[in-house]
């Protein structure tokens, strides 16, 4: 059985702002980090172009921001960090979440 990505796409922005409250970070191993904490076997994965037009919509919203890290070694990365605009989002998010939730298991059992 796969996990549509229809059933999860509404949900990206409140996807990567929990994964950002978890710490700054870059793009692929935030990508890496919902992967693997779905443990989804390739049922769902995050399109990178989905990703980084989140992140660039997160950012025009004063969600998150971003920095260029300095790695010593390889390409330099770009973080991205949670604002408090974006932790207030993210709660307000979780909030709706949640209710959804709710409505929708009351409807289909």
């Amino acid at each position: 059985m796969s996990t549509t990505s229809d059933m999860i796409r509404g949900h990206t922005d409140t996807i990567i702002l929990a994964a950002l409250s978890r710490g700054d970070n870059y793009g692929y191993k935030i990508n890496r980090m919902i992967y693997d904490m779905t443990k989804t076997s390739g049922r769902y994965e995050l399109k990178e172009a989905t990703l980084y037009t989140a992140f660039k919509r997160l950012e025009e919203s004063g969600c998150i921001c971003s920095y260029w890290g300095d790695e010593d070694v390889g390409a330099r990365r770009r973080y991205y960090t949670i604002t408090n605009h974006g932790k207030e989002t993210y709660n307000r998010l979780v909030g709706e979440w949640d209710q959804t939730r709710s409505i929708i298991d009351r409807l289909v059992r």
